[in-house]
């Protein structure tokens, strides 16, 4: 790579002993933005009804406002919510289901959202119908083609990543959406890693409803999260806790923000960053939030590059196909503790403890395999990586 200009760690409060190449998990968030949400519970606990009676609305709606700009689409239609899975949870709780329809999910899912389907399809006598998405993958057009020939006349609606989190690819939603939705089936898609990491105009992908957590990629608080419904499907929707928000008096707003605004006591700070926060991060790069994600892109290719050369490995995808998360299949599938979701791999505790590397190894089903993923952000070099690769190939008994 060139020389660096964007590698700033200063910017995070990471433990300097520890290289840290698994922002995808749960993400971190920079020292003034949690200076900013200490300033904001400070006030908050000082006086609380004023903070929660008077001051919180105006704050949430300016949120609203400067997240809507930021990802292209109407404040109106945005609600926020905790996390994307609890987006995914709201949407299919909100959906008619019969016995005998069928939610439509890829073997590439994330495991909490593909069990809040079969979940919510179970209780209504319904089921759940998997796609398999090839990984590796060379094409995007197969992914699109075994979409479309899964769809059927019982299939209500589509649950789609945007990026996986288990395989890191970009699913090519705007190809996916309308070639489901002219079928008349609804599209969820679950967009838990994509803002920040993508440049994101959610009016012109046109799902029907788009959930993204803003503690990932954006690096804002923990807790912070969006969901974006269609103005078609806002009537009747509601959160998975109905509190005051349903009969309030509406003022300004709509019932379906207020819902979602008023459910109960919480701590809503972190949506209170987001404007400083977007702010902020845009000023790191001179290109703003695209000179981020460009930068983070070619750091992780790279990287994904010379661990396969190291390792002997193959690259799994075209580098389009990925964004700020490389995954690469690991020999060694026969070292895995337990099967399915709760098998562990011996590595990753090996890497933690003896090398100090926090990274992000699991097992996958579709096909079995070892994973490792590794994530790019401002405070990783190429030198985090390369010892990474170093420790591989001791471990996996690969020749210096």
């Amino acid at each position: 790579m060139k020389p660096d200009s964007l590698y700033q760690p200063h910017h995070w409060h990471l433990e300097n002993n520890i290289v840290h190449l698994n922002h995808g998990s749960f993400g971190a968030c920079p020292i003034r933005i949690l200076e900013e949400q200490h300033e904001l519970r400070q006030k908050m606990e000082s006086n609380t009804l004023r903070f929660f009676e008077d001051e919180l609305p105006a704050l949430l709606e300016r949120s609203r406002e400067v997240l809507g700009t930021f990802l292209g689409v109407p404040a109106s239609d945005l609600v926020f919510v905790d996390n994307a899975t609890t987006g995914v949870s709201t949407v299919l709780s909100n959906i008619d289901l019969v016995e005998g329809d069928r939610i439509l999910v890829t073997d590439h899912g994330y495991n909490a959202c593909i069990n809040a389907a079969r979940y919510f399809a179970g209780r209504a006598g319904a089921d759940i119908d998997l796609i398999n998405i090839p990984f590796p993958n060379s094409d995007s057009n197969t992914i699109v083609a075994r979409v479309v020939e899964a769809c059927t006349a019982r299939t209500r609606i589509l649950l789609v990543d945007h990026v996986t989190s288990a395989t890191g690819l970009i699913m090519p939603l705007e190809r996916i959406i309308p070639a489901v939705r002219e079928l008349g089936i609804k599209v969820l898609v679950d967009g838990a890693h994509a803002p920040g990491m993508l440049p994101l105009r959610l009016a012109e992908l046109s799902a029907d409803y788009y959930t993204g957590n803003c503690h990932k990629w954006m690096c804002a608080p923990k807790g912070t999260a969006f969901l974006y419904v269609r103005p078609e499907n806002q009537s009747n929707f509601h959160p998975l806790t109905i509190s005051h928000g349903m009969n309030r008096p509406i003022g300004d707003s709509s019932r379906f923000r207020l819902e979602f605004d008023w459910t109960g006591t919480r701590d809503m700070t972190g949506f209170c960053t987001l404007p400083t926060l977007i702010d902020y991060m845009r000023g790191i790069s001179d290109s703003g939030w695209a000179g981020i994600g460009a930068r983070n892109h070619a750091l992780v290719v790279e990287v994904r590059d010379l661990i396969c050369q190291a390792l002997d490995l193959e690259s799994p995808c075209p580098v389009d196909m990925i964004g700020s998360l490389a995954t690469i299949c690991l020999p060694g599938l026969e070292n895995i503790i337990g099967n399915g979701y709760q098998a562990v791999d011996p590595l990753k505790e090996i890497l933690r403890q003896q090398y100090g590397i926090e990274v992000s190894l699991s097992v996958w089903p579709s096909p079995a395999g070892r994973y490792l993923r590794v994530s790019a952000q401002l405070y990783n070099s190429l030198q985090d990586y390369e010892r990474l690769i170093s420790a591989l190939r001791l471990e996996l008994g690969h020749s210096q």
